[in-house]
């Protein structure tokens, strides 16, 4: 690949110095520019074709690549190249498959527990266990936390009675209100004697001031930021972006969810007004895999050697079968298989009654949208709650192109009117759910770093099925026929949006 993009820019130099050379009353940049474009077509052209990748990506490339050449060359630098995600991660996913195997080892979890109490879903928690490398615990507890006031609240505790070590990793932190508030806090348990590490995001904060950054380290807040982008433009970084966010306190709990850190996540925006959002509280061994996944990027950017993993691991609790089943999984471009997504595409072949789904950005495969059509069309209640307005308009308008398929196979979809939904919430036959950072697209089943609680017959389960139905209280439900009465302008730039959808 860098040989061919060498050639590439050989042939431009050399064109371009025959154009300033050529005799303009002759055309010859016209003629030289013509010639180029072309050989810029078919050459990356041939290269996102030797990719193997999804028929329908390769296809949206080649529309770019032929209709806007130089801005399509730019585009794929910036946001296209994966030819390299498993080089780029390599090292990563292999640190990361030994520490897992670290963690299986000394977890209470049994397979008998398992299969005796989840026989349904057993299909499902094999796979779990072969491709979510981390073990299904029943020494767990979680904790719904609806919205921003009451999970920041928590989160706020908890870093307050810290007394080791406080560890968190964001896509966005804003220097906010709140977030000048938790620098504050993080700073003032420096001064107690806490450890805190801080991995922020580099693309996600990019509008994030370096006075932010300086204060934090000032403050003796060890604050790194994940995979930094210097030259946007050339760099392939860009792409595999950190959209986890976890907080992990003493090793002892945990969050992990959609919010976070800044004013619009406790709805103090005026354009998105409410904001809703759903968090978790994990207790017990859980925490143990988000204190692991944590330590793992942390490790990935600092390449620090005096860290031992197990220092930081909780006492093990036993196992309470009455908790239910939790389950921690890391999903990214360093694992090979497409985890997160593997699940619910497992979630939804598996529903016998309702495939109940959240998401604020709705980017589905083939796989996806295939299941969704087939379990309605074979009596599953399924449906889909989405944002009623946009914050991203291009990925919502994507969105919209799917929906005239999901109406006609019977998906029920209802557009949230409160404010902004931002929950990431799949829950099925109120017994399996899933709670974390991806969305339901192909960004994060594919391209960033993500991180879900897969929760087995636990108590949290019929809290998000309560909110789930307020949900859909507070959201208009489509209809087929007034949904099809979309001007003609408005569905041509939907298509348009869904053409790009598979590198959104």
């Amino acid at each position: 690949m860098k040989n061919i993009i060498k050639v590439i820019l050989f042939f431009t130099i050399i064109i371009v110095l025959q154009i300033i050379l050529s005799d303009f009353v002759h055309f010859s940049a016209v003629k030289y520019l013509s010639i180029f474009l072309t050989m810029s077509v078919i050459v990356f052209s041939l290269i996102i074709f030797l990719e193997n990748r999804s028929p329908t990506q390769t296809v949206a490339w080649f529309a770019v690549f032929a209709s806007v050449p130089f801005l399509g060359f730019v585009f794929y630098l910036m946001m296209g190249r994966n030819y390299r995600k498993e080089r780029m991660f390599r090292k990563k996913y292999l640190a990361d498959m030994q520490s897992y195997a670290m963690l299986e080892r000394n977890a209470l979890h049994t397979q008998a527990l398992s299969e005796r109490l989840y026989s349904e879903k057993k299909n499902l928690m094999k796979l779990s266990q072969k491709i979510g490398s981390n073990p299904i615990t029943f020494a767990s507890h979680t904790e719904v936390l609806t919205n921003g006031e009451i999970t920041f609240a928590e989160i706020k505790e908890a870093i307050l009675h810290a007394k080791k070590h406080i560890h968190l990793e964001y896509y966005i932190v804003r220097n906010d209100r709140l977030g000048k508030e938790i620098k504050d806090i993080l700073i003032q348990k420096v001064k107690e004697g806490v450890t805190v590490r801080f991995l922020i995001d580099d693309v996600g904060s990019w509008l994030l001031a370096m006075s932010y950054f300086k204060e934090l380290i000032a403050g003796g807040v060890q604050a790194v930021s994940f995979n930094p982008v210097k030259m946007p433009f050339l760099n392939s970084k860009l792409n595999f972006r950190n959209h986890r966010k976890i907080v992990v306190i003493d090793g002892e709990v945990g969050f992990v969810g959609g919010l976070n850190i800044g004013d619009e996540y406790l709805g103090r925006d005026k354009y998105f007004g409410f904001w809703r959002d759903t968090h978790l509280k994990i207790e017990g061994e859980a925490v143990r895999t988000l204190q692991l996944i944590f330590l793992q990027d942390w490790l990935y950017m600092t390449q620090e050697k005096d860290i031992q993993l197990m220092d930081f691991m909780p006492e093990i609790m036993e196992p309470k079968s009455e908790e239910g089943g939790v389950q921690i999984i890391a999903g990214g471009p360093d694992n090979r298989f497409s985890v997160i997504k593997d699940m619910f595409f497992s979630m939804i072949t598996s529903a016998r009654e309702t495939i109940w789904i959240a998401s604020p950005y709705f980017i589905p495969d083939e796989d996806i949208l295939s299941g969704l059509k087939i379990a309605a069309l074979s009596g599953v209640d399924v449906r889909l709650v989405v944002p009623s307005k946009p914050d991203k308009k291009i990925v919502f308008h994507a969105s919209r192109s799917y929906f005239p398929g999901l109406l006609e196979n019977g998906v029920k979809i209802f557009e949230y009117e409160k404010g902004f939904m931002h929950s990431k919430i799949v829950i099925v036959d109120g017994e399996v759910a899933s709670i974390g950072t991806a969305n339901m697209d192909m960004r994060s089943f594919h391209l960033n770093f993500e991180v879900n609680a897969f929760l087995y017959k636990t108590e949290s389960i019929a809290h998000l099925q309560r909110d789930f139905i307020e949900d859909i209280e507070n959201a208009k439900q489509l209809s087929r026929e007034k949904f099809a009465e979309r001007s003609i302008l408005l569905k041509m730039f939907e298509s348009l949006c869904r053409l790009v959808s598979p590198f959104l």
